[in-house]
């Protein structure tokens, strides 16, 4: 173990030449990139992308722009955009007050109990849908920073669900996709099918979602009780009833937005803030952190199979800690050791140089049995420093697939995100341990990672990711190039990427776009690590870098590998 101190004038002046590269234009011509000096949007799609630009021009805030394009996506990307969802939105005020997150997860509705599943059960249908949390945590932002109207926010997605949007080929494949094996949800079929779902969507197709517009509408005027009350509730109310749903009206009524403070932490001089716990983002990303500052990542090299062995060790003790450890604070004690350097310290003199630790080392004090995702991350940052990383989600793509009738929006299906089978935890990913079993009332456990980094008290880098466990290993990646190996923002967000959680036991590689060397993945079998190439892409991380204090130019990179857009002014 090495660990060398670092000259930060050295690194900064690196980065400030690196960055000076990027020029202020379009990004047709810097490949993706966009620069602006007063506001900076990068999402999913141009179209929410564009919303959130034109907020902060009308002098709204971030988090005035963060509202309006949430709101967008919940009708431009329904695999994961959403209202019947939740998620986590990281705020780090232009004032210098300190960062917040607001916490808008998922519950599980008042009549779940511990054992409602079996590992056989379903992850679609009315069943294993939680009470959503993505309306109240975008009004619980809006009344806590919000500079514009709350209706004036929610306006251009109403809009664009009553008169209709232009399919892009993204969205036509993933629809038909989608449509091709969903004939068991009817009203999925009627609202998101050309023809009823005759017909396959071409890119250059209208949709319209009349029903979505009416909700909106509602949601517009009467703000989040627009949702939790009244007509809209009672309609996912008799959807529930109707399909073994649990959720009631008094689920609904009670649901809550949290503010939580962030987890804290700091990697070569920089603070890294990240959203707590029932996300466990936050926390495993700064244990890692902490472990890889104990080694010299910079002489090895980004791609180098020293630098990814020790990236997967870092993992792979996280992830343990995951399993052990984490979940809703408000039922789990959650160990403050888990984010301390002296903790990391030990940890990194656990990792061997020269060999992959077998994940069953560190399963000593868990018993292992053997065996018989679509996420969407938006960053923005407004002319006076206001940033925000917002990472929302149905979970699966499309989330539990059920459309409630008469209002037209998709209901997540979180539920899965508990621990289903108490003590059953195998080599093949499942875990049961205790800390993520299900309780009435109790927010499953996360891996959304939104995520701020800062340096003496100025926004320097705004990151997240969707893909299920693999986020909180994206999000690590995308901030170890920007400040350990000094990338711009493009090229930190189209490095090849990789995963290990743990169990299963293996790297997890992607082959998609920049794939790595042979020599690279030679090195880490070496070491005996199972490396397993996969060819779909790992995450997709919409990110902002900001060039330097003393040059506040931001630049977006949107992430090649799904869909998406910066956009700024």
């Amino acid at each position: 173990m090495q660990s060398t101190p670092r000259h930060a004038s050295r690194r900064l002046l690196a980065l400030a030449l690196f960055l000076a590269a990027v020029t202020q234009v379009d990004a047709a011509e810097t490949a993706g990139v966009v620069a602006a000096k007063n506001g900076l949007v990068v999402s999913a799609t141009a179209v929410s992308s564009e919303i959130g630009r034109d907020v902060l021009k009308r002098g709204g805030n971030a988090v005035d722009a963060a509202v309006a394009t949430a709101f967008a996506l919940a009708v431009v990307h329904p695999e994961a955009g959403n209202i019947g969802g939740g998620g986590f939105m990281m705020v780090y005020p232009a004032d210098g007050s300190p960062p917040e997150c607001i916490e808008y997860r998922e519950t599980a509705p008042a009549a779940a109990t511990q054992t409602m599943f079996s590992a056989e059960d379903s992850s679609y249908g009315p069943k294993i849908v939680g009470v959503p949390g993505t309306v109240r945590g975008l009004a619980l932002a809006h009344r806590r920073y919000g500079r514009l109207p709350w209706s004036e926010l929610a306006a251009p997605a109403v809009k664009l669900a009553a008169d209709g949007f232009t399919i892009d080929q993204y969205l036509a494949d993933s629809l038909n996709s989608l449509l091709a094996e969903s004939g068991d949800f009817p009203e999925l079929l009627r609202v998101y099918g050309k023809a009823g779902g005759i017909q396959p969507w071409q890119a250059g197709d209208q949709l319209a979602l009349p029903d979505l517009a009416r909700t909106l509408e509602r949601i517009a005027a009467q703000g989040a009780d627009g949702f939790y009350q009244g007509p809209v509730a009672e309609k996912i109310v008799t959807q529930m009833r109707d399909g073994g749903g649990l959720i009631t009206r008094e689920d609904l009524a009670d649901y809550r937005a949290h503010v939580r403070r962030p987890i804290h932490g700091t990697y070569r001089g920089y603070d890294i803030y990240g959203p707590p716990p029932p996300s466990s983002g936050g926390v495993c990303l700064i244990e890692m952190l902490n472990i890889l500052e104990n080694f010299d990542l910079d002489k090895y090299g980004r791609d180098s199979d020293d630098t990814w062995h020790l990236m997967v060790e870092a993992m792979r003790r996280a992830f343990r800690d995951r399993a052990v450890h984490l979940g809703d604070p408000d039922f789990v004690e959650i160990p403050e050791f888990l984010t301390e350097k002296e903790y990391a310290r030990r940890l990194a003199r656990g990792i061997d140089l020269r060999r992959a630790t077998p994940s069953e080392e560190l399963a000593a004090d868990i018993p292992l049995v053997s065996e018989g995702t679509h996420t969407t991350h938006f960053s923005v940052i407004d002319g006076r420093g206001m940033a925000v990383s917002n990472t929302y989600t149905l979970e699966h793509s499309y989330g539990s697939r059920v459309v409630v009738r008469g209002a037209g929006f998709l209901l997540n299906d979180e539920m899965g995100d508990f621990n289903w089978v108490p003590g059953h935890t195998d080599r093949e990913g499942r875990i049961g341990t205790a800390a993520n079993l299900i309780a009435p009332g109790k927010r499953m456990l996360s891996s959304q990672t939104p995520v701020i980094v800062a340096r003496e008290g100025q926004v320097r880098l705004i990151t997240g990711s969707p893909g299920g466990r693999t986020i909180i290993n994206t999000v690590l990646a995308v901030v170890l190039n920007v400040i350990e190996f000094e990338m711009d923002a493009q090229a930190a967000v189209d490095a090849p990427r990789f995963h290990h959680g743990w169990f299963p036991d293996q790297v997890t590689v992607e082959r998609f776009g920049q794939a790595p060397s042979a020599g690279l993945l030679e090195g880490l079998k070496n070491r005996g690590h199972d490396v397993v190439l996969a060819d779909s892409p790992q995450g997709s991380a919409h990110t902002i870098l900001v060039r330097s204090a003393g040059d506040r130019t931001f630049l977006g990179a949107a992430d090649y590998r799904r869909t998406g857009h910066a956009s700024g002014y």
